[in-house]
């Protein structure tokens, strides 16, 4: 195995960037009667687009962001309020 890949990564995402579009994409599935967190991890865990409304611009705003600097976002906030 290469040294390469023996290393840890280190992410590093803007959580200001995260944060203030999940809001954004909260409050439009819920101006549109979804369950935004169902609706969020249905996102989440298949990368189709089509769980985030287009209500607000929400799912192109959603598309701007990586799946894993959201779900960086997700399990950090977790460890942190959660976890202690």
């Amino acid at each position: 195995m290469s040294d390469r890949l023996e290393l840890t990564k280190e992410f590093a995402g803007n959580k200001d960037d995260v944060s203030s579009t999940v809001k954004a994409v909260f409050e439009a599935l819920q101006e549109k009667g979804y369950n935004a967190s169902n609706q969020i991890v249905g996102y989440l865990i298949s990368g189709d687009p089509s769980y985030i409304t287009s209500h607000k611009d929400a799912r192109n705003l959603i598309q701007n962001i990586e799946r894993d600097d959201l779900m960086e976002v997700f399990v950090s906030y977790y460890l942190e309020h959660a976890c202690k």
